[in-house]
């Protein structure tokens, strides 16, 4: 069993066996391809060479992602050079320009989702302090270059951003695109994320926090909005902006309540720990972005705070769990909902 203490260093080990068993398991495979005539038959792995596992193509990358993570951090020898083999064999440069190719092939495919997490996982191969993951990042580049003009046509084809706490939502796919592009030096995409960022939210006041959430949410709109915007505005604006914006928060509002999943073999429901831990990161990010600023606007810092400790605690054993459903991608909000904490730990 998982230590219960939710802290990155108690349950990295866990979280690498369950990334190295996602990234290496082929089936079930939720594929989104669109067949074009009855010839197009291809298996998921030859579609996707780097991503044909994990049960989908968005949990194959976060997965990757969480693999990199984890060998960074620091893994038992065994644990790490298992990893570190993956994701060699996995993130060739010919695999990933097949990805690339596919990509742009296919231009609404895992909008804006996935494109957020491959940005993501570029960006941490990238940065890795670890060589052996570092010398992968040649191979992204021709990613990067597809999402960086699929993102440009995205936000400047598009009026209105969409709202919805599932993968379809823009405010969290902008957040991640947006800090990858910054780490990884793509000035021009960053500021393409910025504007569409002031352009769709920047006028949005009194969310309704007490309309949140659906059945099969895994992220609260309104938290994923407020978290985009403290990466957007400096300190100056986003104070204002987020007292406006979380104008309606409740110490007693569902939003800052754990949730409740009655059957956790139901594979809409389990987006409900998602949900949890996808809102203890964003909470925990929100409060330190009002506290740097020195403002604590109507108590709304230590609110969240209060909540992100409860709804991290909500999702975890899900994360490490027998269901598949489950831990083919829970994980890796878990590990960045920890990161949060961890940062925010004074």
């Amino acid at each position: 069993m998982s230590p219960s203490e939710p802290t990155r260093a108690a349950w990295a080990a866990d979280f690498a066996a369950v990334a190295a068993d996602n990234t290496t398991r082929e089936y079930p495979y939720a594929s989104q391809h669109t067949t074009v005539s009855p010839d197009d038959r291809a298996l998921p792995v030859e579609l996707h060479p780097a991503f044909a596992t994990s049960y989908d193509w968005h949990s194959s990358v976060h997965m990757h992602w969480l693999a990199a993570r984890l060998v960074a951090f620091g893994l038992p020898a065994s644990l790490e050079a298992r990893i570190t083999t993956i994701l060699q064999a996995h993130l060739t440069a010919d695999h990933l320009a097949t990805e690339a190719a596919y990509l742009r092939s296919a231009s609404h495919f895992e909008r804006p989702y996935g494109w957020a997490w491959v940005m993501r996982l570029a960006a941490e191969v990238t940065s890795s302090p670890v060589p052996a993951v570092r010398a992968l990042a040649p191979g992204f580049v021709p990613v990067v270059d597809a999402i960086e003009d699929l993102v440009t046509r995205w936000v400047d084809g598009a009026a209105h951003p969409v709202r919805h706490g599932v993968h379809s939502n823009s405010a969290f796919g902008l957040q991640l695109v947006l800090e990858a592009a910054r780490s990884l030096g793509r000035d021009e995409l960053a500021a393409t994320c910025e504007r569409a960022a002031r352009e769709w939210f920047g006028a949005d006041t009194g969310w309704p926090f007490a309309w949140e959430r659906s059945g099969h949410d895994f992220l609260s709109a309104g938290l994923a909005e407020a978290d985009l915007m403290r990466a957007v505005l400096p300190p100056a604006e986003f104070v204002p902006w987020v007292r406006a914006f979380c104008s309606e928060v409740r110490p007693d509002d569902a939003i800052l309540q754990s949730t409740v999943v009655r059957d956790e073999n139901d594979p809409q429901q389990v987006h409900l720990f998602g949900l949890d831990l996808s809102r203890a990161g964003a909470a925990r990010r929100i409060a330190d972005a009002l506290r740097a600023a020195g403002s604590s606007p109507d108590g709304l810092a230590d609110l969240l705070d209060d909540a992100a400790e409860r709804l991290l605690v909500s999702g975890l054993a899900a994360s490490v769990g027998e269901e598949y459903y489950s831990t083919h991608w829970l994980a890796s909000f878990a590990w960045d909902a920890m990161e949060a904490r961890e940062h925010a730990v004074r």
